[in-house]
């Protein structure tokens, strides 16, 4: 899945490979616009993940302060998530609706967990109902 960070109207990161933790999207160092981001001076411990550092944004002259953040140095718990990032204070962060050869969109795929016949039934936005494991076209 993708997901895309924005922020005053525009797009500060997008990746395929984030890693969810706590309900946050960490974002790859490399999938940020970097010259968005300033180092901030703040600092904050979590107690499992350890020390974190934060980025002021810099957007069309309005500034976001400490409005991502990261662990340089992360405990070994956490090591997953070293120098990813992560947004608050109103960036925005959402799955990006990846196109299929298709046509359709992630979004059109609907999955119902109720069983037909034993099995999940599932089935593409205006398409018909079919068991779950079986192809559709």
């Amino acid at each position: 899945m993708t997901y895309r960070a924005t922020w005053n109207g525009q797009v500060i990161a997008e990746s395929d490979r984030t890693v969810k933790i706590e309900g946050n999207q960490y974002f790859l160092p490399e999938s940020l616009r970097k010259e968005l981001f300033t180092p901030s001076g703040t600092h904050t411990v979590c107690p499992w993940k350890g020390t974190a550092s934060y980025y002021t944004l810099t957007v069309d002259g309005q500034t976001n302060p400490d409005a991502a953040w990261y662990y340089p140095t992360p405990s070994p718990a956490a090591q997953q998530i070293r120098g990813h990032v992560a947004f608050w204070h109103g960036v925005k962060v959402q799955r990006v609706n990846e196109a299929r050869p298709d046509g359709r969109t992630r979004a059109d795929l609907v999955v119902v967990a109720a069983a037909h016949g034993g099995h999940p039934l599932v089935a593409l936005a205006g398409a018909r109902w079919v068991p779950c494991g079986v192809s559709v076209p």
